[in-house]
């Protein structure tokens, strides 16, 4: 995630153009602002990071009303500061992975490659030097190796080949997307050979096949851009999901005093009260509740 400082309201200690990379673990590398700012920051990018979606966030007291689309997350901190911090996710874009040797092969793999697509060549008939430079070649059908999960797509282009081998193997992934490239005739007769192996209907009708957009009858390297427009509609559309790893979930507590979400196993400010330790943003927060607890329910 990319968070950056758009805009401040003094004193805050955040200035226009800050940047910080917030990781899936939690970790910040960079500096955005001080200890009201970065925990909340974390949180909504961790949540960013889930969905996907970019999201602007005001922190702080607000002078009049926000549009709609800002996050707005009060803070007490006592510098009475303010930031705008837009919040933009930084994913993985999807893997592709062709199977075979073949002109379209070739194509769909560079012109994967030219999107900034993640392209590899599975090819167990030949030398990686058969195909373009650049590009990762597996000679392998066993595909676990190439980290296959829902941000990937397999297109098997084997051209009658071993096109059930390189089918079955593709449905034992958890690609988002599995083609087969071949003609309607040619794709019964390779579900009819798989449902006799015992492959299901359910895992059948996860293949799209005739692969790509039907542009009517077309060259071999023409097949390929086929495919791949099919492959961005489908990514505007969502279906590729990259996979975030994240550790557990940190343990989180509400400040008392301010309402704010605290995580509990980074605050330095808490307190113990009738058997009970509360947690707080800041050492403000934490000094009001010392001078009188009775003033603020447990949230």
């Amino acid at each position: 995630m990319l968070a950056t400082v758009v805009w401040r309201r003094e004193p805050s200690s955040g200035r226009p153009g800050a940047k910080a990379l917030v990781l899936p673990d939690g970790t910040v590398r960079g500096w955005l602002g001080g200890a009201c700012a970065e925990p909340t920051v974390v949180r909504e990018s961790l949540h960013a990071l889930e969905t996907g979606a970019p999201k602007l966030l005001f922190l702080g007291s607000a002078d009049g009303e926000l549009p709609g689309d800002v996050v707005s997350v009060p803070m007490a901190c006592a510098s009475e500061g303010a930031l705008e911090v837009y919040l933009e996710p930084v994913l993985p874009k999807p893997a592709v992975v062709v199977i075979g040797r073949s002109p379209a092969v070739d194509t769909l793999a560079s012109l994967a490659g030219e999107l900034g697509w993640r392209p590899t060549v599975v090819d167990d008939d030949g030398p990686g030097a058969d195909h373009p430079a650049g590009i990762r070649v597996h000679a392998s059908l066993e595909l676990g190796a190439l980290g296959v999960d829902g941000n990937t797509a397999i297109v098997v282009a084997t051209q009658g080949h071993y096109d059930e081998e390189a089918l079955q193997a593709a449905l034992d992934t958890d690609a988002a997307y599995v083609g087969l490239v071949a003609s309607r005739k040619r794709t019964e007769s390779v579900f009819a050979l798989l449902r006799d192996r015992g492959v299901t209907a359910a895992a059948l009708a996860r293949v799209r096949a005739p692969a790509g957009l039907d542009l009517g009858s077309l060259a071999n390297e023409e097949i390929a851009v086929a495919v791949l427009a099919e492959l961005v509609s489908l990514r505007a559309s969502g279906v590729f999901r990259p996979t975030v790893l994240r550790t557990a979930a940190p343990v989180e507590a509400v400040d008392p005093v301010c309402g704010m979400t605290v995580e509990v196993g980074s605050t330095h400010h808490r307190y113990a009260y009738e058997g009970t330790t509360y947690y707080f943003c800041a050492a403000g927060c934490r000094q009001r509740f010392e001078q009188d607890p009775s003033r603020y329910p447990v949230r």
